[in-house]
């Protein structure tokens, strides 16, 4: 057996956030939302597809978001995208600590940790 990779990355938000996580991930990033299986559905979140990945959000009622744990995106225009996040209201904070890389943090609506990295 060998692992070839991931099919999605959930992170989880609270009750009702759904069209605030909808604004940032689809609105701001650019991912298609998907739709959810039925019966997943009826659980509330919601599911997004970007080239080549997935992230699907989760419905927590004890949601508090990860001080740490975060999932990582590669991009093509690092600058291009921290102005966007800032243009729609989001801190970006800029990390130089990876080598070969330029890379910054922001947080979604649900203040999940999000990392953004672009090849130096």
């Amino acid at each position: 057996m060998a692992i070839k990779g991931y099919h999605h990355v959930q992170i989880a938000a609270p009750a009702g956030s759904e069209d605030a996580m909808r604004g940032f991930y689809s609105g701001v990033l650019g991912f298609e939302e998907i739709p959810k299986p039925e019966k997943l559905a009826k659980r509330g979140g919601a599911w997004f597809r970007g080239p080549g990945l997935e992230l699907h959000v989760g419905i927590d009622a004890e949601f508090r978001a990860p001080k740490k744990a975060h999932p990582a995106f590669l991009v093509d225009d690092l600058d291009g995208l921290a102005d966007r996040l800032r243009a729609a209201g989001h801190e970006v904070i800029p990390d130089g600590l990876f080598p070969g890389y330029r890379r910054f943090y922001a947080a979604d609506p649900a203040g999940n940790r999000l990392e953004f990295l672009e090849p130096a």
